[in-house]
């Protein structure tokens, strides 16, 4: 097949990128593209011309993509101006490069719709593969990525809650990532399984965050349970709207703030005189292959594959998209998604997933959210529940 294919990766890493990234390779080989180049460190690498051919490398290479997390080839966040645009095609032109492939979230997609306008009448066919953790690509049911990280916060929260059930002294504070949206730390629900299971709250940065009301649901649990575990976006404000931890430092792109999950625990200590930690699995949650979601991959290779065929068959300025069929069974379809839909747009947490008073989800999203993990986690016995049940019987 004429022309040479490039895929470019931006923003942050998943535990599942490098499986859209096996999806590609193995996609242009099989319609025999010469030249399979890979962007090594984002969109900044394609002004540099800093390309890989990826269809030279061994196979037991490119099958060790499907087993590591991250980006093999780098991503980046450097931002482009409109002139830098116009810059790629020039170097898309002189590596004969017909078939470009932008494999990330909104960012990404929002550079995937500006290259595809400056190749318009150009004969580069510019197609968009989703991916990102927080779940946050309008349009699509769901993303790569998301799943595997939705899979990692509920067996956290699952074996957090069996410690601090074993011990219940203590209030556990855990912070997930996901700063505009909640679906992340939505889904340490899917921990869940009898009553009284962790997590026992839940807050979203779709809701203004009250701390009174946080407290005193914390006490009322503690009360009930000796020990509570409480999951917390890291991206929480208050009725103003503004983050509820100052900012420790900023730059001319960006704000950093302390750990919500460390000012709450501290709040609950001070405030309660209860006993209280935090913990933040933070990159862990977007890294690993052991808790790689089994649909997340499967998923995330055919969205490369598909790509693949989208712009080999003259398709560009579209995004393969994720969209759920009807019926019991779980299954998927890939539609493509004009790219001008998706620039920019973010997808929050709907209103009917989120209870009344913003402490925790709904059914109607554990049920939305549990066949991307692979059915149930695993089982886990506490005793105690066989000795209180023994104990009521002899009452």
């Amino acid at each position: 097949m004429k022309g040479n294919l490039l895929v470019v990766h931006g923003g942050g890493p998943t535990a599942v990128l490098n499986a859209s990234l096996y999806g590609v390779v193995r996609q242009a080989q099989e319609l025999g593209i010469e030249k399979i180049y890979g962007a090594i460190g984002g969109s900044e690498a394609v002004l540099k011309e800093n390309f890989l051919d990826m269809g030279k490398l061994p196979d037991e290479k490119i099958e060790l993509l499907l087993t590591t997390p991250g980006t093999a080839i780098g991503s980046s966040r450097f931002p482009l101006e409109q002139e830098q645009y116009e810059a790629m095609v020039s170097v898309l032109k002189k590596h004969h490069i017909k078939y470009v492939l932008f494999n990330g979230g909104n960012g990404s997609m929002d550079t995937c719709g500006k290259v595809s306008r400056a190749c318009h009448g150009e004969d580069i066919f510019v197609v968009g593969i989703p991916k990102t953790m927080d779940n946050d690509i309008s349009i699509i049911d769901h993303a790569p990525g998301f799943p595997s990280a939705a899979k990692y916060i509920a067996t956290v929260t699952k074996e957090v809650g069996a410690d601090v059930k074993s011990l219940p002294i203590h209030v556990c504070v855990i912070e997930a990532m996901g700063r505009n949206a909640g679906w992340i730390t939505a889904s340490s629900a899917l921990a869940r399984k009898n009553p009284g299971d962790a997590p026992h709250l839940i807050y979203l940065p779709e809701r203004n965050f009250n701390e009174e009301e946080f407290l005193a649901d914390v006490k009322k649990l503690y009360e009930e349970l000796g020990g509570v575990v409480v999951v917390v976006s890291e991206g929480l404000r208050n009725e103003k709207g503004e983050s509820i931890v100052p900012p420790i430092f900023k730059t001319d792109r960006a704000v950093y703030y302390g750990d919500v999950s460390a000012y709450l625990a501290e709040l609950v200590i001070k405030k309660l005189g209860i006993k209280a930690r935090s913990e933040k699995p933070g990159l862990c949650g977007r890294a690993s292959m052991a808790l790689q979601s089994e649909v997340d991959r499967k998923e995330a290779i055919l969205v490369g594959r598909e790509a693949v065929k989208a712009a080999t068959e003259g398709k560009t300025g579209v995004m393969v998209g994720i969209r759920r069929t009807s019926g019991e069974a779980y299954q998927i379809e890939t539609p493509l998604i004009p790219i001008e839909e998706v620039m920019l747009h973010e997808r929050i947490m709907p209103e009917e997933y989120i209870n009344e008073r913003g402490n925790d989800i709904t059914e109607h999203f554990v049920q939305w959210c549990r066949p991307l993990i692979d059915g149930d986690l695993p089982e886990m016995v506490s005793f105690k529940d066989e000795a209180e049940h023994q104990l009521r019987s002899r009452i």
